[in-house]
């Protein structure tokens, strides 16, 4: 089992879950679409050669966004890492996967 964590500006937080569940994602048991998602700002500065989603090279911007966090089964990880790089609005978006232990 692994967990993956993944930032995306709110109004893209749904299109993006959508997706990520659509590749089998996010089930618990007789569960599914099983998420945890926290708001923030995120930052970040486009550097030259980047075609930023929003705002600007050489500008640092700050965007609120979601932390969404949920449960993927190890057949399924690379898929839910795909349709979350390919659902998201973003060039280069930032996720985290941690294997999980059962205990």
């Amino acid at each position: 089992m692994y967990k993956l964590a993944f930032f995306v500006p709110i109004e893209d937080a749904e299109t993006v879950k959508e997706a990520v569940f659509s590749s089998g994602a996010g089930r618990i048991g007789d569960y599914e679409a099983c998420c945890f998602q926290t708001s923030g700002i995120g930052q970040f500065r486009p550097l030259s050669g980047a075609d930023p989603h929003i705002g600007r090279v050489g500008e640092l911007e700050r965007v609120e966004e979601m932390r969404i966090e949920l449960v993927c089964e190890d057949a399924r990880i690379h898929a839910a890492v795909a349709a979350l790089k390919t659902a998201h609005p973003y060039e280069e978006p930032a996720y985290e996967v941690w294997r999980l232990e059962d205990l």
